[in-house]
């Protein structure tokens, strides 16, 4: 239904003078708003079509515009409905030829939402959806987030083209798109950055001869990996450590009877970042494929906004399928305090 007709419908379909107070102040709202859209829609005609429109017309138009607007300012409900059917009336007799049919004006609505959601998801912020189990105890498997792109420089799309591009920050955990096939997107935590020399030693990561700081957390510590096509999952016992790294605190997990990880001293070069998986233990990262240009790093994960997969079933060892709301709208930057790392 195209503005005209709402109008016109809206005054035909309006309340008698003697309706009650609630009635009459949503009538005169909606009149206002409708009055309002009707002004801008003449306006708009005769800014664009001045040349072909005749001057007695114009004047026409523009008389009964004044006069709509008068109605307004005087908050009239009856002289609002008589002058905006005027103004309807003349807009339909002269310019009909510049009027949005309905469908002309969903077209718009839609194209411009479309584009506005385009530009988002391009610049400003996008979906990603966790895979694997590689960032576990941070992320899970199943967890949806969204991820701030534009805070690292403005990427053109389909391009290595980035404007305004900085560096993240030691610990932070980023999208970034995989070195080694770039039709992937991997996420992973921020180790160190260009100029950074980074080794392992027993498990320990070192940047520039220092060793990140970090605790073993007490408690018991398990958590679910597997395949998430086949839904094959598997309960696995782990010790949990938290680590403080640059600004950011955290949890990471090794496997019980892990062998201890070493990485030999390797110096980040300019313009690259070295990432690694907060499992430490099954976690495919720097350590084995090399660093990440800041060129291919899509933007820093903010936020949980839907979680759902494996969760813990009602008898002990058992896993089953499920939505965790707790996880709903949960920061990916934070230290989950008290919590345990469980199924």
């Amino acid at each position: 239904m195209n503005r005209r007709r709402r109008t016109r419908e809206a005054t035909a379909a309006a309340p008698q003078e003697g309706s009650n107070p609630l009635a009459r102040w949503r009538q005169r709202r909606k009149a206002l708003r409708e009055s309002r859209l009707l002004i801008n829609e003449a306006r708009r005609i005769l800014r664009k079509y001045r040349a072909s429109i005749k001057e007695p017309v114009d004047e026409e138009v523009r008389t009964a515009i004044a006069a709509l607007e008068e109605a307004r300012a005087e908050r009239n409900l009856r002289r609002i409905r008589e002058r905006a059917e005027k103004l309807d009336e003349l807009l339909e007799k002269h310019l009909a030829f510049g009027r949005k049919s309905a469908f002309r004006e969903y077209a718009e609505s839609i194209g411009v939402a479309v584009l506005i959601a385009l530009l988002l998801r391009a610049f400003v912020v996008e979906a990603f959806k966790i895979p694997s189990g590689s960032m576990i105890p941070t992320l899970r498997v199943g967890d949806h987030i969204f991820v701030n792109k534009f805070i690292y420089g403005l990427r053109i799309p389909w391009t290595d083209i980035k404007y305004f591009a900085t560096s993240p920050r030691r610990g932070s955990v980023v999208v970034f798109i995989y070195p080694q096939d770039e039709d992937k997107d991997f996420i992973k935590r921020v180790i160190a950055v260009g100029g950074d020399t980074v080794a392992v030693r027993d498990n320990v990561v070192y940047v520039n001869g220092r060793a990140i700081p970090r605790r073993k957390l007490d408690g018991e510590c398990q958590y679910i990996d597997g395949d998430e096509d086949a839904q094959d999952w598997n309960i696995k016992p782990c010790v949990a450590f938290e680590e403080r790294h640059g600004e950011e605190r955290y949890r990471v997990i090794q496997d019980v009877e892990g062998q201890p990880l070493d990485f030999k001293p390797f110096k980040v070069p300019e313009g690259q970042v070295f990432v690694m998986g907060d499992n430490r233990d099954h976690s495919h990262d720097s350590r084995v494929w090399g660093t990440v240009p800041l060129s291919h790093v899509k933007g820093r994960a903010m936020i949980i906004w839907w979680s759902s997969g494996p969760v813990g079933g009602d008898a002990p060892g058992t896993v089953r399928g499920g939505i965790r709301w707790p996880r709903f709208f949960s920061r990916v930057h934070r230290f989950p305090e008290g919590e345990p790392v469980l199924p």
